[in-house]
């Protein structure tokens, strides 16, 4: 059972294990749309967690997906992570953010 206001903060290997491991996996950049644009991870999706929109944006996201959140350092990640799981998301959080991540950035 699943438990309320919890998620998973993951290195950047076990990350990228578990995004591929998961079926229907979500990668969600919550940085602003001027960091999505100088480099992302390859895949990922852009909703800004510091945008006015983002808790009715993130409450419209399917629930029966698991979703792996980074920002550029970790902080804004977390915050993400905290508001989507309390909305009943499942996610995961990139410990570090994309500073740590050791794949590719496009």
């Amino acid at each position: 059972m699943k438990t309320i206001n919890t998620y998973e903060d993951l290195g950047s290997i076990a990350f990228q294990q578990r995004l591929k491991e998961t079926p229907g996996a979500v990668l969600l950049d919550v940085r602003t749309p001027e960091e999505f644009q100088e480099g992302r991870i390859p895949g990922s999706v852009n909703i800004d967690v510091t945008d006015i929109t983002f808790p009715e944006r993130v409450n419209s996201l399917d629930k029966s997906k698991t979703y792996f959140v980074y920002c550029r350092s970790g902080g804004r990640s977390q915050h993400a992570c905290s508001s989507m799981n309390r909305l009943g998301l499942t996610v995961v959080n990139l410990a570090g953010g994309i500073l740590r991540w050791t794949g590719e950035v496009i």
